[in-house]
């Protein structure tokens, strides 16, 4: 019988599954890259709020504690939004007549909340508590960077599922005396291993199985 194909045809074929694996996985490399974009995960995206309110000011310079604002970081699953009221406790006396704090006096006047702009938005099929973190000993600037050197808020990191298991995992590597949770000076180095893993038996941290089965944040 006659051959039906030239025996170049042999190499075309392997020339062209080897491409095939080639574009696949360089296909599947960009796509991991892409997922994990600011493009994508808004990360470093400076959101314009209704009054551009800076963090690094009022943390940084000033050194007003993040519960001063957030009262409810530590007893409830939302950290809280301060009220105008919160606002006015400064700023009746301080910039009282400014322009630029216009939209605080008429939300205190007229009684309305400001409508920020959330910086931090999680899936509505995850559930996050803030204060069960804060009593484990994971500090704010974990999570949200360097708060106290930004002028105005971004997301410091992906919040993807990948990055939230990295602690999940290996959870004493994050937590610190929770005399230092609020502290936005606190670096990882200032405790060691064996006071890492102190705190995880103090705070009664649950095992690794635990801490990453589904129904612990998807419920």
């Amino acid at each position: 019988m006659a051959q039906f194909f030239n025996k170049s045809a042999n190499n075309i074929a392997r020339i062209s599954l080897v491409a095939a694996v080639v574009l696949a996985g360089g296909t599947f490399l960009a796509w991991t890259q892409i997922a994990r974009s600011s493009y994508l995960t808004n990360r470093y995206l400076e959101r314009q709020q209704p009054v551009q309110f800076s963090h690094k000011h009022h943390v940084g310079d000033d050194g007003i504690d993040c519960r001063y604002c957030h009262q409810t970081v530590e007893t409830t699953a939302s950290a809280g939004m301060p009220s105008t009221q919160t606002c006015m406790n400064c700023h009746s006396q301080l910039w009282a007549d400014s322009p630029y704090l216009e939209p605080v006096r008429a939300s205190f006047r007229d009684n309305k909340p400001i409508q920020w702009e959330r910086v931090h938005d999680l899936p509505e099929y995850v559930y996050f508590n803030h204060s069960i973190h804060v009593a484990k000993g994971v500090g704010c600037s974990t999570c949200h960077g360097q708060i106290d050197n930004m002028p105005a808020v971004y997301q410091e990191n992906t919040l993807q599922m990948e990055w939230c298991l990295q602690c999940h995992r290996d959870p004493q590597k994050f937590i610190r005396p929770k005399s230092e949770i609020f502290n936005m000076q606190w670096q990882d180095g200032d405790i060691d291993d064996g006071q890492r893993d102190q705190l995880r038996a103090d705070y009664r941290i649950r095992s690794r199985e635990m801490m990453t089965s589904c129904s612990t944040c998807h419920r």
